[in-house]
């Protein structure tokens, strides 16, 4: 993928989005490419609903895609359902290549609780690297404030994991700005986080957090892990820069 912009103008295009509106970038992207040439990822989280509504009051054709590990919350697939009802969108679903049964066949029963990080590649980076081909960038939920690996995030950036732009219009957001937002218009949400969840993934590696924990502590406990892979490379280099 040719990249579009130097490096001074995504230097101004950061500093012009970095304290605007995040809508106002969603609107920049729908103005700036062709149709179907930026595409938004979407896990259903309390960030990914916001983005959702933006998204829609901007163009409801806007392709919005979800990896779908079919170990997803229940709740998770009914929050689904509920959007797309109330904004008359259907949401893109994305598979693993391979089955539960397939992969336990090649790998082994349960790889998750042995080996998360090849799980995730199979059921998460894979199908993302597949969705993302031929696309030019893509919209993720991200915020600085979740871990210190996402600390870095620019609102627009190159990904060279997946070689195209990566747009984290919420980067600059706070929980509390999410929460106020998602209130404010009365939007739906995944009933977990009313039951202790703070980040919601796979049913199988993701538990409830304690009070005072961090908000990615229930994800894969027991391991040294707090990303699936989809966005943790490319910033560990700017960590580690």
């Amino acid at each position: 993928m040719v990249k579009l912009f130097t490096h001074d103008e995504l230097l101004y295009l950061n500093s012009r989005f970095e304290s605007a509106f995040p809508s106002d970038a969603l609107e920049w992207i729908d103005a700036t490419f062709p149709p179907g040439e930026v595409v938004m990822a979407t896990g259903f989280g309390a960030e990914g609903v916001v983005l959702i509504d933006m998204l829609a009051r901007i163009n409801k054709k806007f392709p919005i895609w979800y990896l779908d590990t079919e170990i997803l919350f229940p709740e998770t697939y009914q929050l689904r359902d509920e959007l797309e009802k109330r904004y008359g969108i259907r949401f893109i679903q994305q598979l693993p290549s391979m089955t539960f049964a397939e992969q336990a066949r090649l790998y082994g029963g349960k790889l998750w609780e042995r080996k998360p990080d090849q799980c995730c590649n199979l059921r998460k980076v894979e199908p993302l690297r597949s969705a993302l081909k031929n696309r030019t960038g893509w919209i993720t939920a991200i915020r600085r404030e979740q871990s210190p690996i996402r600390a870095k995030a620019q609102i627009i950036e190159w990904d060279a994991k997946f070689g195209l732009y990566k747009f984290n219009p919420l980067a600059t957001w706070k929980m509390e700005e999410v929460w106020d937002y998602i209130t404010f218009n009365d939007l739906p949400y995944n009933s977990l986080y009313d039951r202790g969840y703070a980040s919601i993934g796979c049913a199988h590696c993701t538990t409830p957090v304690a009070s005072g924990e961090d908000e990615r502590a229930g994800r894969w406990r027991g391991f040294q892990k707090t990303e699936c892979g989809l966005h943790r490379h490319a910033f560990e280099q700017k960590v580690n820069a």
